[in-house]
């Protein structure tokens, strides 16, 4: 077990280090010049200004010494400073994580609160009514983007209902209600991907199990279909766990446009508008945290295979 953790944690790092390189690059292609936009708005900027401000931000040196600049000190924790706000990227991560954090959870349970129920119960009901309306209302939540999704919860429910969600941002210390409410909406939108992937996999899992010798056997022994049933719940979970690892890439990646839609004050706002002003430190070191995050997951998701399924062994 020891050596199956060392190994794919080896192999975590190198994913990171990969997207960071790719990112790095990407960046550098944006049109753009991140030392004119830091200098925008002083009059009458000269060229030996933008040469000098060039230098003390590092960026007059070769893309490979910059990118081997960052590798090194990010191996020590340090992301650098924001061209912005002149603030260390870290305690600038450190402020905005927790609240990615608590929407990515409240989407995480939005995803498996509602889809492992909706997977059973299609399931249980085979090419019934229920079952041919839980998979059109499945392909429908995987094929909806939820940045759209997000913007129609909100439209619709102004119109229809005359509610809207909170305007100001506070933590859940400050208003544990307002805070509820107002990271709700997001977290259904990134949710509901998550909740129609989940159903299909489930039901097409538990549907493949319910075919299989073993649940012959267990009928053949006068087992009750209930019975029968949990018995095949418990061995179709596998492909459900692995889908759930994957889901939070997903819905990292999806913070970064709803919480600009919801003024959300997190990670993914920082990336945001870290992008557009060419903030390159903050933009790297957030990819660098949401990289270790998934790794993270994936990493127990995959240990807890054997929790689930004991004939599951890690070589």
């Amino acid at each position: 077990m020891a050596e199956y953790v060392l190994r794919r944690a080896l192999y975590g790092l190198l994913v990171v280090a990969l997207v960071t390189v790719f990112v790095f690059l990407t960046l550098r292609l944006i049109p753009g010049d991140a030392v004119r936009l830091q200098l925008a708005d002083a009059p009458g900027v000269s060229e030996e200004q933008v040469a000098a401000l060039a230098a003390q931000l590092g960026l007059d040196q070769p893309l490979l010494t910059q990118l081997g600049t960052f590798v090194t000190d990010a191996a020590r924790g340090d992301f650098g400073t924001s061209f912005q706000s002149q603030e260390p990227v870290t305690a600038l991560i450190a402020d905005r994580l927790p609240t990615t954090l608590q929407l990515g959870v409240m989407a995480m349970l939005v995803s498996v609160l509602l889809g492992v129920p909706l997977g059973l119960l299609s399931a249980a009901r085979q090419n019934s009514w229920l079952d041919q309306g839980l998979r059109v209302v499945s392909v429908a939540g995987i094929s909806v983007p939820n940045f759209w999704l997000g913007l129609l919860l909100v439209t619709y429910l102004a119109l229809w209902f005359g509610w809207s969600p909170p305007l100001v941002y506070r933590t859940p210390g400050e208003d544990l209600g307002s805070n509820l409410v107002h990271m709700a909406l997001p977290a259904l939108a990134l949710g509901v991907a998550g909740m129609a992937a989940i159903a299909r996999m489930l039901r097409s899992s538990l549907l493949e199990v319910l075919r299989s010798p073993f649940v012959r056997t267990v009928r053949a022994k006068g087992a009750s279909e209930t019975r029968v049933f949990v018995h095949a719940v418990r061995n179709s979970l596998v492909p459900v766990f692995t889908l759930v690892g994957l889901q939070v890439g997903a819905i990292l990646g999806g913070t970064v446009i709803l919480e600009s839609i919801f003024g959300i004050p997190g990670m993914g706002m920082l990336i945001f508008e870290s992008v557009q002003l060419r903030d390159y430190p903050v933009v790297l070191g957030c990819v660098v945290v949401y990289g270790a995050v998934f790794v993270l997951v994936n990493l127990v998701v995959d240990l807890l295979y054997g929790v689930i399924d004991p004939r599951i062994r890690y070589a």
